[in-house]
């Protein structure tokens, strides 16, 4: 099939994102704590966790260079002995290793270009499962710009490599994820009974919306929201029930617009069709993660929305700090209902990390 458009408005995420975060992972480096996995041993799943293969940092810097653009200082200091020690010292067990979604897989290069990088990310992340065994998951990318090569990708991510799910970003050349061109791969993903893991970007529409802030702030949050409504609204996931969804950052800003979404579509004639158990019944189905989302405010609207089943630990890592699990405690939860959200949901949602 033919490629969709691979242009994205993302320099300005990518810029203003690594001035803004770099020094909360800083921050994060130099104060983290290590008394939660003395007193405990490390425990915490982390389902947001992105890494960095050489060819794809090589690839990645040049993008920046190309476009003038600085670069992050953690993404270079990255090492995968530097992320397991950092797991240790915030309590983490096990991290769900997941491609970043700025700029992707693809860098302007087209499919071949993209599909080739995919296989490297992938067998990379692979790699690390087996060099540190238990301690990380994968969320294998696929590149998204051709469906056949697609379809074999889902093939060798997941019989070959046995990765835990799909990672897959909210939108692709401004298609999001409830557009027919994604079918196919949906309707694969869907046979396979796939956990299928999102992050957002900030779509090539909508870069300069940003109102003086970062893109990052209101943009890469309002895309999850775009690329749930799109699902929700195709009756995609009304089709494609077996498909188990994970959302970033607490759902963007769905639990804020699920009542508004619900006041215009939730008494349709078609609502039956695309929403069977009703808009908020179908939002409630999804899974999201806590990654930069454990403000008392923020995990308030969720909780109204989904219950604690449908939450698990995550962290960004490394643009926000790993021990977020601080924050999560202001959040008023039971010891139950914590021990779900940091690691009982996750090892529900991939059976393997029970071994």
């Amino acid at each position: 099939m033919s490629a969709i458009s691979t242009h994205h408005a993302g320099c300005a995420c990518h810029l203003h994102r690594r001035h803004f975060l770099g020094g909360a992972a800083a921050l994060s480096a130099a104060t983290a704590l290590p008394s939660f996995a003395q007193a405990q041993g490390p425990s915490l799943i982390d389902t947001h966790h992105h890494f960095y293969p050489p060819q794809y940092q090589k690839a990645w810097l040049d993008w920046d260079d190309a476009r003038k653009l600085p670069h992050y200082p953690q993404q270079i200091a990255w090492t995968r002995d530097g992320a397991v020690a950092e797991m240790d010292r915030a309590g983490i067990r096990t991290a769900i290793l997941s491609v970043p979604s700025t700029p992707g897989v693809w860098f302007d290069q087209g499919p071949d270009a993209a599909a080739k990088m995919v296989q490297i990310c992938n067998d990379y992340a692979a790699q690390m499962m087996r060099d540190y065994p238990g301690r990380f998951g994968l969320f294998a990318t696929l590149s998204m710009l051709d469906i056949d090569t697609t379809l074999k990708e889902i093939e060798y991510a997941l019989d070959t490599l046995k990765a835990d799910g799909i990672g897959l970003q909210s939108n692709y050349g401004d298609k999001w994820l409830g557009h027919p061109f994604f079918k196919p791969v949906l309707e694969e993903l869907n046979r396979r009974k796939t956990v299928v893991y999102v992050h957002p970007l900030v779509a090539a529409c909508c870069g300069n919306l940003s109102v003086g802030t970062f893109p990052a702030v209101i943009e890469v949050p309002h895309d999850t929201t775009r690329t749930i409504t799109s699902l929700l609204l195709s009756g995609t996931l009304a089709r494609q029930r077996d498909i188990t969804w994970l959302f970033s950052h607490a759902g963007g800003t769905i639990p804020m617009m699920a009542g508004r979404i619900d006041s215009f579509y939730g008494k349709s004639p078609k609502a039956a069709e695309f929403a069977p158990a009703g808009i908020f019944g179908e939002l409630a189905r999804l899974y999201y993660d806590t990654a930069n989302a454990t403000f008392a405010p923020t995990m308030a609207a969720l909780l109204k929305l989904v219950p604690v089943s449908q939450i698990t630990y995550g962290t960004d890592y490394p643009y926000f700090p790993l021990d977020q699990n601080v924050s999560l405690s202001q959040a008023e939860l039971s010891p139950e209902d914590l021990k779900a959200i940091e690691s009982g949901n996750a090892m529900r949602l991939l059976p393997r990390l029970h071994a």
